[in-house]
């Protein structure tokens, strides 16, 4: 599939899950927990199924399993990597619950966590298209539905803490950008070699279980 095209696709998924999510999470006065939480159970269920029936399998034919395996660890150490910093940076802000100055640094910290882990879901579907339209289509698909709960995780404490409702969808549509930055690398890459690609499959395919396993729970 073409490059232009691929990023196209990621962009168009990743901001249309986030931006669904932050106008949910804007005009709902009161969310249900319970809701939110099937939702993003019932994403991350796809997603999980997308790893295992598809992303992992597709690697491991068109490359050697260590390579899947050290691919697959890459992935995972870089999501912690980014969650230990996005961490460090909300605990920081999180001294006052009821101030309305911390709701907002805590919506603005949750879209930049967000916005990085966009990044390897939009890899997974640059790498997924160069491997075949299907992969790439139902891992865009996946992506998309489990962006929802957390773009209306990002926009209700930026709107609690005072923020204008066109900037609050500005910011949650601006963090689901990096979806398409990312198709776009993954669109690249993956043009390189069939290894290449095994290997950026198994990288996103490590991310993206770090972030199910870590984010199969609502923040609002």
């Amino acid at each position: 599939m073409e490059i232009f095209k691929t990023t196209l696709m990621g962009l168009f998924f990743g901001t249309f899950g986030t931006t669904l999510g932050g106008i949910i999470g804007v005009i709902i006065k009161r969310q249900s927990n319970k809701f939110l939480s099937f939702i993003l159970s019932f994403a991350s269920g796809l997603m999980m199924a997308v790893i295992c029936f598809d992303l992992l399998p597709e690697a491991l034919e068109i490359s050697s399993i260590t390579q899947v395996i050290i691919g697959t660890i890459i992935g995972i150490i870089a999501m912690i990597a980014c969650d230990i910093l996005v961490e460090k940076k909300f605990s920081m802000n999180h001294k006052f619950e009821n101030e309305k100055n911390n709701l907002l640094k805590t919506g603005i910290i949750v879209s930049i966590g967000l916005a990085i882990h966009n990044f390897p879901e939009g890899l997974a579907i640059g790498s997924g298209f160069e491997a075949s339209i299907k992969l790439g289509l139902s891992l865009a698909i996946a992506i998309c539905l489990h962006d929802i709960p957390e773009g209306i995780s990002m926009a209700v404490p930026m709107k609690n803490g005072g923020m204008k409702i066109s900037k609050v969808i500005f910011y949650v549509i601006l963090s689901g950008i990096t979806t398409g930055v990312g198709a776009f690398f993954g669109a690249i890459v993956g043009s390189i070699s069939q290894q290449v690609i095994a290997i950026c499959l198994s990288f996103a395919a490590g991310a993206m279980l770090y972030i199910v396993s870590r984010r199969t729970r609502t923040r609002v």
